[in-house]
């Protein structure tokens, strides 16, 4: 048998096809774009996610026979907000967990004590529950039209199978679920003018949650499979890394930054603005340290001086201590631990000798004392990390993921080549749907190597942070 990982990014999406022993048989990447019409704004148009999975889809079945597939896991981007009306069409375009707009609204969601105690998070702008309501304050007449809201990957499963489902680490995210319980809260959609009738029905991510609509799959050239609950991208990374017993996790190098905690139970602490979410797999949750600019730091360089991330960081030369030089890499706000939608980047300490390479060199320290900060919130919560997998398109960068382990004071093991994220997550998840195998499938890669902290540097790293730190109170207050 054989089964299909689809993860919807927020640059692309992409498929792949494994068969029973995990290999991977067939790939395809469609890219996709965002718009930015105003400061804080993301968004994508839902139909061009449709486009580009019946366009991956569609490659697979055309490079390998597909006729013995018999399951597909899905994993997105969390957060966003699709808004359907009575025929299931969009009512506008889906606004991204990178969208800040409804700073206001969440502040004033977060102040209400039952959000946090019942969804065991803050109420971050990004969140799917105040960016709803931004919509009820600013274009009533979309939210009077709204018969159902579905998270981004929920409306690539509405296409594929004509379900209105959702799974639990997903829903997490919506500040409208109780991650204890598992389910909707009813008090907290009451308390935003909604019901459940505008909810998908849940189901677990390793479960089934329809099968492929019979015309799409002759059309892309598939059975009609099992089309599984799928999780968030992060927990369906947690998935693909094997990053499921308590104690394991990851840290992430991708657009946003994730530093990823397994847990067996529920263990939230809102102050700390870790995020407390479900896993992909009954009776388990996660916590995470998220900041939202880790690569995108880098590309918003690369915008700048017109030379690509590669030649930026190329020939950085061995590990060396903090230069003058300070980036904060507030871009679009930031969540762990500050929760602060407004504040924005900034370059500190610069002179006639800052070229190109130093600040390039200042951009992945300054990313890497963002992470340090999760790692101090996650321990705040009592989850005390000492090694963790390095996953995401920045985990190339050998000098970066040495600058990160001596700055974390934390091992990273490094996979060897092979693609264990969100899209071999989705395809596992498949593959228990369709099979009910277990979480036991999802096992961690092999490695390549162990990357330990470098001890001589350890007093500089730590002083790094501390003038990082106090580079972000300066700014706070200005």
């Amino acid at each position: 048998m054989m089964y299909i990982g689809l993860d919807l990014g927020t640059s692309s999406l992409k498929a792949i096809l494994i068969d029973d022993a995990q290999d991977v048989l067939a790939e395809h990447s469609v890219p996709l774009s965002v718009q930015r019409p105003f400061d804080g704004w993301s968004e994508q148009d839902p139909k061009t996610w449709c486009d580009a999975a019946t366009l991956a889809l569609k490659a697979l079945s055309q490079n390998v026979d597909c006729s013995s597939v018999s399951g597909i896991g899905l994993s997105g981007h969390m957060h966003g907000a699709t808004l359907l009306g009575s025929d299931d069409t969009p009512l506008r375009p889906c606004m991204l967990w990178n969208d800040t707009r409804s700073h206001v609204e969440a502040a004033e969601m977060d102040a209400d004590p039952i959000f946090r105690a019942v969804t065991g998070n803050i109420v971050f702008p990004g969140f799917t529950a105040p960016k709803v309501e931004w919509v009820r304050r600013n274009e009533s007449d979309t939210f009077k039209n709204t018969r159902k809201i579905l998270l981004p990957k929920d409306f690539l499963r509405l296409f594929l199978t004509g379900e209105h489902a959702s799974e639990m680490s997903d829903a997490a995210g919506t500040a409208w679920f109780d991650t204890g319980a598992r389910d909707w809260s009813d008090d907290l959609l009451a308390a935003c003018s909604l019901s459940r009738d505008h909810m998908p029905r849940l189901v677990e991510g390793s479960a089934p949650s329809g099968t492929l609509r019979p015309s799409f799959a002759s059309e892309v050239g598939l059975p009609r499979c099992v089309v599984a609950g799928g999780a968030g991208d992060n927990a369906a990374a947690a998935i693909g890394a094997g990053v499921v017993e308590a104690g394991s996790a990851f840290l992430s190098l991708g657009t946003s930054g994730v530093l990823f905690a397994a847990n067996s139970s529920y263990r939230p602490d809102p102050a700390s603005a870790v995020h407390t979410f479900c896993h992909a797999v009954p009776a388990t949750w996660h916590q995470m340290g998220v900041i939202l600019a880790a690569t995108d730091a880098l590309e918003w360089l690369s915008r700048l001086t017109g030379q690509s991330a590669a030649e930026l960081t190329r020939n950085l030369g061995h590990l060396t201590a903090p230069g003058k030089t300070l980036f904060l890499p507030y871009l679009g706000g930031e969540r762990t631990p500050h929760n602060d939608a407004a504040i924005r980047g900034q370059f500190l300490h610069l002179d006639h000798a800052t070229n190109a390479k130093e600040a390039a060199r200042a951009v992945l320290q300054g990313v890497s004392f963002a992470f340090a900060d999760c790692k101090e919130a996650l321990a705040q919560t009592g989850t005390s990390l000492t090694r963790a997998l390095a996953l995401g398109g920045g985990a190339k960068s050998e000098h970066w993921l040495h600058m990160l382990a001596t700055t974390l004071d934390m091992t990273l093991d490094v996979p060897k080549a092979g693609d264990f994220g969100a899209a071999l997550g989705a395809a596992r998840l498949g593959m228990m749907a369709s099979t009910g195998a277990g979480a036991e499938i999802a096992t961690q890669p092999p490695l390549s190597s162990s990357i330990d902290p470098d001890p001589s540097l350890a007093a500089a790293m730590a002083e790094g942070h501390d003038r990082y730190k106090r580079a972000y109170q300066v700014l706070k207050d200005l």
